[in-house]
């Protein structure tokens, strides 16, 4: 199991340092960015915008039930609720949402070009194949999904503040009071910069897996599961790391 693992993580650097390799043309490059872009940016706008919506009421509702004190300024709930959604939710919820609609994607759509021999032609045509499939993917989720991860802090706040309009949770003044107290503009770069880890991590190890694939369509399918789950994983142990790191 050892010796298996050490040596998929010395295929993923290999194929890594080919990705990361000069690009023979650079414009190819830039188109194929722009279309991952709206592949795989824009189009997972809609479901990040309905779970951040649903997540930020949630958070609400739960931080309100548990902080009923008294002693307590209602504001609290805001401020939490504010906090919760920089530095832990909508970083790694926007990291395992596209790592199990994008990364299935990615490594299906390479592992169907590596079994359907696509890939092998490329090679023939002098083209590199790991950079010309990979790079443009890893640029463009790099790019775009800190973006997302401020869509969602935005999209849950907004939810936090229409279940305080349309209940008693807490006070709508509170809790815009609440959002506005102390902000610390670190903190949104803090989600940044992990957004921005869990967008390598998806497209390398997606990648790697399309890329690698060997047999028929059965075994694209079960690349792209391991793909989703090893992404998981990897964003939960980098979600550690990170945060032991930056916020230490």
């Amino acid at each position: 199991m050892l010796t298996k693992a050490l040596a998929n993580i010395g295929k993923y650097m290999l194929l890594m340092k080919s990705v990361f390799s000069r690009p023979e043309k650079r414009t190819v490059y830039y188109r194929q960015t722009i279309r991952e872009i709206e592949s795989h940016g824009l189009g997972s706008i809609g479901i990040i915008t309905i779970i951040s919506l649903f997540v930020g009421a949630a958070i609400t509702i739960q931080t309100n039930f548990n902080i009923e004190n008294p002693w307590l300024p209602r504001y609290i709930v805001g401020v939490t609720v504010r906090d919760s959604l920089l530095l832990e939710f909508s970083s790694t919820m926007v990291g395992l949402v596209i790592a199990g609609k994008s990364g299935s994607s990615i490594a299906s759509e390479i592992g169907m070009m590596r079994v359907t021999e696509q890939i092998d032609a490329l090679e023939v045509m002098g083209v590199n194949p790991a950079a010309f499939l990979i790079l443009p993917k890893l640029i463009a989720m790099v790019l775009f999904l800190p973006l997302l991860c401020a869509i969602s802090v935005t999209i849950g706040l907004l939810g936090g503040y229409l279940i305080c309009l349309t209940s008693d949770v807490v006070p709508v003044s509170d809790y815009i009071y609440g959002i506005q107290y102390v902000f610390y503009p670190y903190y949104l770069t803090y989600a940044m910069v992990k957004t921005a880890f869990y967008a390598f991590i998806i497209a390398s190890v997606a990648g790697y897996f399309g890329y690698r694939v060997e047999g028929g369509a059965v075994q694209v399918g079960k690349s792209s599961t391991r793909a989703v789950v090893l992404s998981s994983i990897l964003i939960l142990l980098a979600d550690l790391i990170l945060t032991k790191l930056i916020l230490h």
